[in-house]
């Protein structure tokens, strides 16, 4: 496995390394890409000194991936992929985007996620306006409710358009203040003896909860609450466990994650429309857009 990126490769750098690995040497890739050979080989060496690893090395009077090259070409190019959609977007599509759209997502989504998201966009396409619809309910595309929603289930309905974005990593989370009283579980069937926080109802949470695996009965959901951010202060607050994404748990430094790489959980997650909507150019690239965003 390679390094992990302190910070993400700039388009320039990403580019000319991806050039230069199509092209085998670093004059063919400057010449591919307008570029000096001096410059290109720049580009490539701060990506190599930003990364930490050697990508390139010398084979006769070319060049050939390093393992770490070959190891990090494939998500180079879904970046590369990714930024070039951007890009285009940023470079004169996006100044023609306005109007209004409607996007509905939870409401733990809605608040932990989506601003970040919607500030990319409203830097690229300044004149479009959001509504966020933040929702645990499955909002009626077919009806026309919302224009783009984000679920956590495939729909199956034939007039429906799914992109599949990722696989959210979640585990169990509590507070520090719960655990100091009640320990840390040790495996799973330490959950038996924990208190946990329910979504909405507590046979519903059990069962999905046994269904994958983790024996967890409806006694033990001492409070619930039918929003995803009041059950997240609750279990804030010490009343219990709680399956959190990881990417929103982490930021409390306050939250445990619990039971990792024992009990490791995954949330898929869809990107919808109308098909109808999807032949509009404005739903068409905020809806590519927030594919490639939320991939990253």
């Amino acid at each position: 496995m390679h390094k992990r990126m302190e910070h993400t490769p700039d388009w320039d750098r990403l580019r000319a390394f991806l050039v230069t690995a199509d092209t085998g040497s670093y004059s063919a890739a400057a010449r591919a890409l307008g570029l000096t050979q001096p410059t290109l080989g720049r580009q490539v060496a701060a990506l190599e000194e930003q990364l930490g690893l050697a990508l390139f090395e010398r084979a006769g009077r070319g060049l050939r991936l390093t393992d770490a090259g070959r190891d990090l070409l494939p998500e180079a190019r879904k970046m590369g992929e990714a930024a070039s959609r951007i890009g285009t977007l940023a470079e004169g599509r996006a100044h023609a985007l306005e109007g209004t759209l409607k996007l509905t997502a939870s409401d733990i989504m809605s608040a932990y996620t989506l601003p970040g998201v919607l500030a990319q966009l409203r830097t690229l396409a300044p004149r479009l306006r959001i509504d966020v619809v933040a929702t645990n309910d499955i909002s009626d595309i077919l009806a026309r409710e919302a224009d783009i929603a984000i679920r956590h289930v495939r729909p199956i309905e034939p007039d429906l358009i799914a992109r599949f974005v990722a696989d959210m990593s979640a585990h169990f989370y509590a507070s520090r203040s719960y655990l100091a009283e009640r320990g840390v579980p040790q495996c799973i069937g330490d959950l038996q003896n924990h208190d946990f926080v329910s979504l909405g109802e507590d046979k519903q949470n059990a069962d999905w909860l046994n269904e994958h695996g983790y024996p967890v009965p409806p006694e033990n959901f001492r409070v619930s609450a039918n929003s995803g951010i009041a059950v997240w202060e609750l279990v804030r607050a010490g009343f219990g466990l709680f399956p959190m994404w990881d990417a929103a748990a982490e930021a409390d430094p306050e939250m445990v994650r619990l039971l990792d790489g024992v009990a490791d959980i995954t949330f898929p997650t869809w990107l919808v429309t109308h098909r109808d909507l999807h032949t509009s150019r404005r739903i068409r690239l905020v809806f590519d857009f927030l594919i490639d965003v939320l991939k990253a």
